[in-house]
Parts: structure tokens; sequence; C-alpha cells
């Protein structure tokens, strides 16, 4: 006789077990509580974490006062207790320094600014001295505001101090509108120093375009993984009430590896080709050097695809968490794509020098926006992606060479 079969359980009756509820209850309310300092630290006080933003400071004052000149040197002496990196540049140095991305956006005293502001202590004055605030709308629209509103308030001071001194060379026979005037002289105009596209997304379309490379590549990695696995018989396949379990296929774990790679090399370039068409063909954005930008792209999601693979060879059943925490959770927050590096924390700071999010950004950045300049951060991209395939190849394959020569072989989906 056959033995009885075990009565099936109720959920009722699993609910009463505590060991059922503690590693559900534990990893997540650590993902909860991580998430939310990664992602929350990173942006809750820009302000606050400000440091060395980079900001031109340009004197073209030829007056022979050298209004422009005070000014300039008074800006610059007052750093806003280290909030602020004023860079006292040419205009034409200014001008590339903003093209390459290098500073957040510019502060220019025009030609011209000692004769406009020292006519206005006399009838003869004809319009006031200007100073002109640029931005920097590549660099995100939050850098650039930053950098507007620094700009801005630093051109204000200097417009008061000025009014000072205008005032007392003026004397009292100024007319009340004239002191009016005189109080407050200098006109600030605000231009964009580095224009974008319509359809760049204020300075955004480079970090969410990064995001889709990542995706593509973290997904895509996964995806590979899983098929792989259950094609080789080493995971079952389930589809709602359907199952299927395949013949397991003998291979080594070095091999499998080596086949998830080869696949993962293959599908990336169906994926970011659809990343394209549908980002560049269907929706219109912003693309310049679109061949450079198909080949940047190939590779950056290749380089996430093959880490993903190493990590999930090494660590096997937590791989995905792992390189979510690599790829993902760790890498938006330090990618100083959305809120500027020198306005987050330094620990945020500290993992940008190697989190893949903020590499790929960088190149995106350059490319879109930058003239595909290698002194934008393209050129520094290139090297830290290959600097991320030889690491995936070097750690995956280490580790799988080591587990087959200990005998640690697969194990396959066995009834218990």
């Amino acid at each position: 006789m056959s033995a009885p079969a075990a009565p099936e359980a109720t959920a009722a009756a699993l609910l009463r077990r505590p060991q059922i509820w503690v590693v559900p209850t534990v990893l997540t309310g650590l993902l909860a509580l991580l998430l939310s300092l990664l992602y929350m630290g990173g942006i809750v006080n820009p302000n606050g974490d400000l440091r060395d933003l980079p900001i031109a400071l340009v004197d073209d004052d030829t007056g022979g006062q050298d209004l422009g000149g005070r000014i300039t040197a008074a800006i610059a002496a007052d750093s806003a207790g280290g909030t602020v990196d004023w860079r006292v540049l040419t205009r034409a140095q200014a001008q590339d320094q903003l093209d390459s991305g290098k500073v957040y956006g510019a502060l220019v005293i025009p030609a011209g600014f000692s004769e406009a502001a020292t006519a206005l202590t006399t009838s003869a004055a004809t319009r006031r001295p200007t100073m002109t605030v640029l931005t920097n709308p590549g660099k995100g629209s939050l850098g650039s505001s930053l950098a507007g509103q620094i700009s801005t308030k630093a051109a204000h001071g200097a417009s008061r101090s000025l009014g000072r001194q205008l005032t007392q060379a003026a004397g009292a026979q100024a007319s009340p509108t004239a002191k009016v005037l005189l109080a407050d002289p200098v006109e600030v105009v605000t231009q964009s120093g580095h224009p974008i596209g319509t359809h760049s997304g204020l300075g955004l379309s480079a970090f969410y375009y990064t995001l889709l490379l990542v995706l593509a590549g973290f997904m895509g990695g996964n995806v590979i993984s899983n098929g792989v696995d259950t094609a080789l018989g080493y995971a079952d396949n389930e589809i709602g009430p359907w199952h299927t379990r395949r013949p397991t296929v003998p291979i080594s774990r070095t091999q499998t590896l080596l086949l998830k790679m080869a696949m993962t090399a293959g599908i990336t370039l169906l994926s970011t080709a659809l990343v394209m068409l549908a980002c560049i063909a269907i929706l219109g954005m912003d693309a310049s050097h679109v061949p450079l930008l198909a080949l940047y792209s190939y590779c950056a999601a290749l380089a996430v695809g093959l880490g993903v693979q190493a990590i999930n060879a090494a660590f096997g059943g937590i791989g995905q968490l792992v390189s979510m925490f690599v790829f993902i959770v760790l890498g938006l927050p330090s990618s100083g794509a959305t809120v500027p590096l020198h306005a987050v924390p330094d620990f945020y700071r500290f993992l940008s020098h190697f989190e893949p999010m903020r590499q790929l950004s960088d190149g995106v950045r350059a490319i879109l926006y930058f003239d595909a300049r290698g002194d934008a951060g393209l050129l520094r991209s290139w090297i830290m992606i290959g600097i991320g395939v030889l690491l995936a190849l070097l750690f995956g394959f280490a580790m799988t060479t080591y587990y087959d020569r200990k005998g640690l072989k697969r194990l396959t989906p066995q009834p218990a």
C-alpha cells in the first residue's frame, strides 16, 4: 500500500509560523530604509551641501576707473563659505569652459561698464551699466539654476556696493529720482551661455537616456541569465499555472558564463537600437553625433550587462539584488545628472568616482550637449567603460573558474 498523502498546508496555518516571516520582513524593511536614506539623502538639502560649484567670472571692462576689475576682485575674494569656485577667466576662456561643461554658468562684466556707471552721476547718462549672467542648461536644470541664482545674487550685491560709491560721488545735488537709480544702478541680464535644443528635457534628457542604457543592460542581463538557466534545465519555468522543466544540460559554470556573456553582447545590439529608435526617431529627442551615440550606447549597455552576468555568476540567487545596488540603487544618487555632485553630501561624491551611472552619464551629456568633446567627460567615460568591461570579465571568470576547480557544480531543481 502506498503511504497516505500529506495534508495540504493552508495560508492561515503558515501565517502562524514566525520563521516564515523573518527573512521577508527583515529584507523588505532594510531595503525600504536604505532606499529612503540613499535617495532622499542625496537631494534633500542641495544648498546646504553645496561645495565649490565652478562659475566663471569675466571682466571685459576697459574703463579708466576699472570698476569692473574692483567688482571682479571683490566677488572672487568672497567664495561664500566655500560654496562657490569663482574662476576668473577671459571671455573666450569662459565660453570654452561653458562649451565643455566645466562650469555651470558665468558672470560677465561687459566692456564700457565703467563709463556707463560713472555717467549716472551726471546728466549725460543714457543707459544703465549691465552685468550678464550666463547659464549652462547642458549641466542640468538644477545645476544651471543654482549657478544662475548665485551669480545674480553676486551681481546685485556688487550693484548695491557700487551704488553707495556713486551716490557719494553725485553729492547732495542729485535729484530724488537719480538717488533711487544710483542706489541699485546695475541692470542684471540673464542669457543662456551654451544653448541646447528644445527637445532636450531642459538638460535632463542625458540623465534619462543614461538611465535607459543602464536599465537595458541591467534588465537584459538578468532576463538573459534566467532564460539561459531555464533553457539548460537549471531553473524551472512557470507562467501562471503552466510549468515546464527542461532536461539538464551538463555544462561548467565557466562555459555557462561565457554563453550568457556572448548572448548579452548580441542581444544588447537590439536593445540599444530600440532605445535610440524610441528616443530619437519616435519621440524626437535632440541628438547630435548619432553614429557615435549609437556606438557609445551599445558599449555602455554592454558594460552593464556583462557586469550583471559576472555578479550573478559569483553570487548566485542574490546576484540580482547585488547588481541592483551596484548599478541602480547606489548609481542614481551619485550620478550627478539631476543634482550636481557639488551639491550632494561627501558620501555621494565618493561613490561618483567609480559608480557606473556617473561614468556613463558624463559621456552621454558630452555627446548630446557638448559637441562630443573629450574634455567634456567623454574621454573619461570611454576609459571607465573599458575598465568596467575588463573588471566584469576578470571577476566573473575568476569566480566561475574557482567554483569549477572546487567541484561546486550547479544543482538542478528536485522535488523535496
